[in-house]
């Protein structure tokens, strides 16, 4: 029963205060504790201790107080246990649960938001967080040239405990109005979750852009659920999610417009569609690893002579690549035919992070140019 209720201990509480709510609240020995973290008793030790010293802390200790009478409900005696005038026979007591509200313990979502909107606010010069005694709400407070303090934020007093217990802020001198800044942990929690933040935001807008593409519903589909319709239909030669360049193309550069148009992405279709079709003779797997300028592919086989069917598209991948030379051949190359992402490409070229979509487009650029006018055997099939 008592790692039933260790359990229910919210998952933002640090390890540390987990361990001595179950010690001091649930009974739980220190070495049944440490055996179970796989750790020697004398850290459980340290740790109990260091939470017990922080009880100092108005805070702490309020937070602490919460969650032991949310989630450590007292045991009442046994009968067996009480006074000499009790029935013995009679079965022990049931645990009785205290009539505790469990909302006022702020869910991780809340603690995130909310002391990401504090310790925006504590970061700036001569700010506190002012809490005072039999108080529901804590209040940011800033001084300002004059003796003035202005106000910037108010938060509810259990999430302010839930950053003190997490050590995200911290009081020099608790009394009837504690003042409490923000401490180094605050700072590296703030910076933590501003980028998780942008991160969410940034994988919403790009479309979910990674190494691992995530499925995108083609330009024409969303066209036709719109009611509108396409004036140049084209033929879907392979999955459009499994190309990097479908990526590329849904960003936008500083004007607004797209970073590649369909002329771009088309040369790159075509690099590609040449690239498996010579790798189509049987039991044959065609080694371009000679275009490549480092971080060779050594899973290709050896050049060997191959049937009719493919040695056309194998001589336009050729022309092709040997049109773009050393570095721009290599990144067409991983990024159109072998289906690399960009970071990838640029790990194994040794470039710096962010450029290789620069150097894409201008080898989509080179590729363009070498398509134009072709003759009518070198012509895309289709």
């Amino acid at each position: 029963m008592n790692e039933l209720l260790a359990n229910t201990v919210p998952g933002w509480v640090p390890e540390g205060a987990r361990r001595y709510l179950a010690h001091t609240e649930a009974g739980r020995p220190i070495r049944d504790l440490a055996r179970m973290a796989g750790c020697h008793a004398s850290t459980v030790l340290r740790q109990i201790r260091r939470i017990e010293m922080r009880r100092d802390d108005p805070l702490v200790d309020a937070a602490l107080t919460a969650l032991a009478q949310a989630h450590f409900p007292p045991m009442t005696r046994p009968a067996a246990a009480a006074g000499p005038g009790t029935d013995k026979s009679e079965e022990p007591a049931k645990m009785t649960v205290t009539a505790s509200d469990r909302d006022d313990t702020p869910d991780a979502a809340t603690l995130e938001r909310e002391g990401a909107r504090i310790l925006r606010r504590l970061c700036e010069s001569g700010a506190v967080l002012a809490v005072a005694e039999d108080m529901d709400k804590a209040v940011v407070v800033r001084d300002q040239a004059g003796g003035v303090s202005t106000r910037t934020a108010v938060v509810d007093c259990a999430v302010a405990q839930a950053m003190a217990l997490q050590d995200w802020i911290a009081c020099a001198k608790p009394g009837r109005i504690s003042r409490y800044h923000i401490t180094a942990g605050g700072r590296a929690a703030l910076s933590r979750i501003l980028a998780e933040a942008e991160n969410r935001a940034r994988t919403r807008s790009d479309g979910g852009f990674a190494e691992a593409q995530a499925g995108f519903t083609p330009a024409s589909a969303e066209r036709a659920g719109q009611g509108e319709e396409e004036t140049a239909p084209r033929r879907v030669r392979y999955s459009s999610t499994e190309s990097p360049l479908v990526a590329l193309a849904r960003r936008r550069d500083r004007d607004g417009q797209p970073f590649l148009d369909n002329t771009l992405v088309r040369a790159g279709e075509r690099l590609r569609e040449d690239f498996e079709l010579s790798q189509m003779a049987p039991s044959v797997t065609q080694n371009w690893d000679r275009f490549l300028t480092g971080g060779g592919r050594s899973s290709q086989l050896p050049e060997v002579a191959v049937g009719s069917g493919s040695s056309g598209a194998r001589d336009r991948v050729a022309r092709a690549l040997a049109d773009l030379g050393p570095g721009l051949s290599d990144v067409a190359l991983r990024c159109c035919c072998y289906l690399e992402g960009l970071e990838t490409a640029e790990k194994r070229m040794g470039w710096s992070a962010r450029s290789g979509k620069i150097v894409l487009r201008i080898a989509l650029q080179r590729l363009k140019r070498h398509y134009e006018g072709p003759a009518a055997a070198d012509r895309m099939i289709g």
